[in-house]
This record gives structure tokens, C-alpha cells and sequence, in this order.
């Protein structure tokens, strides 16, 4: 996990678990070996979708 502090606690598992299944859908093997492009493509759809979960949930709660 990256060495930023969680803001949830227990969220790392989550995290992990979503950033392993982007890596495994966009065919990039995760490590030191992984040039910085590949692992940054991880990263950048992990925000892009967990910005769409937020955005979405907010809408949820707006709409109640």
C-alpha cells in the first residue's frame, strides 16, 4: 500500500483488492519491475473509478 495515511481505517483492504483487479484488467503486473507509466495507469484509474463511487454516492444521499 502506498505510504500515505488512510483516511478510513480498514479501507486498505478494499483498496488493494481494487487496485489488483485494474492491474489484472489492464494486463500490468504490479512491482518495482513495472515501469512507472504502468503502475501509474493503476493508479489513475483507481481514482477515476473511486471518484465516480463518491460522486455517485452523493448523489444517492442527495436523492433521499
Amino acid at each position: 500500500m502506498a505510504r500515505n495515511k488512510l483516511l478510513v481505517p480498514g479501507a486498505d483492504n478494499a483498496l488493494d483488492q481494487m487496485k489488483e483487479e485494474i492491474a489484472n484488467e489492464f494486463g500490468v503486473q504490479l512491482g518495482a519491475d513495472t515501469t512507472a507509466r504502468a503502475n501509474g495507469s493503476v493508479g489513475g484509474e483507481m481514482t477515476k473509478r473511486l471518484v465516480a463511487y463518491a460522486e455517485q454516492t452523493l448523489q444517492n444521499h442527495q436523492n433521499q
